[in-house]
């Protein structure tokens, strides 16, 4: 048996930066992957459908051409294999670049294999056995699979084939109107592709404030996505070389007939098979590892970092988490998972960027609230770049005079939203704004002028 100061089950976001500060502080670590370095974001997520979506947004602009006064001659011609070898290059490029990373740590172990507890001190890696007295569980999530009537009977993509398709689907149908799907229907859409969208919900990403919904399908709709809401009997059948999704029990009911269909309806932590029984590690109903405000486990010296604890399934949580154990453990400091503001983005074109509360739980909180909104259209920056759909809004506490939360919807919103998120972690007023200069033309300078045009709120659309 092999002995280290720290074992790292899992190299994505979370667990090579953890590797580099436990090795500066002078700790052994064994690092143990079973798959590619970099996890989801690297490999499946952030990077490669961040360039597809980069792809798409170059398509549709040039198809745009003459709303900014040139032309292109002919059809644009969209080369996919082109298109996936660029995505391909980036996913390897962020590959190496975490393993040189990792590569060159002093006393830190790269091991590849699959990892599994033996108790609560002791992991197996293909038969060799490895002890730490501080172990850190990183292995990430993947996609769900649906149990629907006929899933077992057809060909199915989830977001790590369709990453990797270097062609282009005649009619790709995605099961799931959440973030996921959303990017990859508006993308291939642009692509040349028929689209259409199925969701059971009745609206589309249905955590969101119904305007930001409806907001997001007339965009989709506007682009020419098919978007079918409240598809409450999902169902496959094989139809030649083809998939036919049923989406209405109605008897006379037409099935959608696709040549691809993408699931997107959710994921699952990478927890099984893990052996965490043998460790006494707890998990939820759905796998998740239960985890305190500091990431520890129910077992003590055991944490759980990134998508497998629930706490978080974006890589800047991921990250964030490996900020919080790494000042509690080293730095002395006492940070917690609570402190945390919520804040994402849906990367559609234009994306829509949140933070903190939705006006619908900021109206269940119980406060008097302020409340502003803009059209994007009122915003010199987008009528600038010809991107006026959309627009930006934010709902704040009127007696502290705190944000509570806002949403952007517009071109560069994933950027200016951070305008927004500062102040809120700053813990200010949004009088402080009061003298603030922007720079000028931006869509963040809007921000200003919408925070000080809060006005008393009901709560009420």
């Amino acid at each position: 048996m092999r002995s280290f100061d720290a074992i790292i089950i899992g190299a994505g976001q979370a667990g090579p930066a953890l590797a580099g500060r436990l090795s500066d502080a002078g700790l052994s670590v064994a690092i143990i992957e079973r798959h590619h370095v970099g996890g989801t974001c690297v490999n499946t997520g952030c990077r490669p459908t961040k360039a597809l979506v980069a792809s798409a947004y170059a398509v549709h602009t040039a198809r745009r051409g003459a709303d900014y006064g040139f032309s292109v001659s002919g059809p644009i011609d969209v080369d996919m294999k082109a298109v996936a070898a660029r995505a391909d290059r980036i996913i390897r490029d962020g590959r190496a670049g975490n393993e040189s990373w990792l590569f060159g740590m002093a006393n830190v172990e790269l091991i590849r294999g699959h990892a599994r507890f033996d108790s609560s001190g002791v992991v197996t890696v293909d038969g060799e056995r490895l002890t730490a007295p501080r172990i850190f569980i990183n292995v990430g999530g993947r996609a769900v699979v649906p149990d629907m009537p006929g899933a077992d009977q057809v060909p199915m993509l989830t977001n790590t084939d369709i990453v990797a398709l270097d062609t282009l689907p005649r009619h790709l149908v995605v099961i799931g109107g959440s973030y996921i799907g959303l990017e990859f229907a508006q993308m291939y859409r642009r692509f040349g592709a028929e689209v259409t969208i199925v969701e059971r919900m009745d609206r589309l990403i249905a955590r969101e404030d119904p305007d930001v919904s409806d907001a997001v399908r007339q965009i989709l709709e506007a682009e020419g996505i098919t978007v079918r809401t409240g598809a409450d009997c999902i169902g496959f059948a094989r139809s030649g070389d083809d998939v036919e999704v049923r989406v209405d029990c109605a008897e006379d009911a037409q099935p959608v007939v696709a040549s691809h269909v993408l699931v997107a309806v959710g994921r699952r932590p990478n927890t099984d098979g893990l052996g965490l029984e043998a460790a006494g590690v707890a998990v939820d109903a759905r796998g998740y590892i239960t985890v305190d405000d500091r990431l520890e486990t129910s077992v003590p010296g055991i944490w759980a970092l990134g998508d497998c604890n629930g706490r978080g399934a974006f890589t800047h949580t991921a990250y964030n988490d490996f900020e919080i154990v790494a000042a509690n453990l080293l730095d002395g400091e006492d940070r917690r998972v609570s402190q945390r503001l919520p804040g994402y983005a849906l990367y559609i074109d234009p994306p829509l960027a949140r933070v903190g509360m939705t006006d619908a739980e900021a109206a269940r909180s119980g406060r008097r609230l302020l409340h502003s909104k803009r059209p994007m259209s009122r915003v010199g920056r987008a009528l600038e770049k010809g991107e006026t759909q959309g627009f930006m809004k934010v709902v704040a506490d009127a007696d502290t005079r705190r944000i509570l939360g806002a949403a952007i919807l517009g071109t560069s919103g994933d950027e200016a939203i951070h305008g927004i998120l500062d102040m809120m972690n700053a813990d200010q007023p949004v009088d402080q704004l009061r003298w603030a200069v922007p720079i000028h033309p931006t869509v963040s300078e809007l921000i200003p002028t919408l925070l000080l045009d809060l006005q008393p709120w009901t709560g009420e659309a």
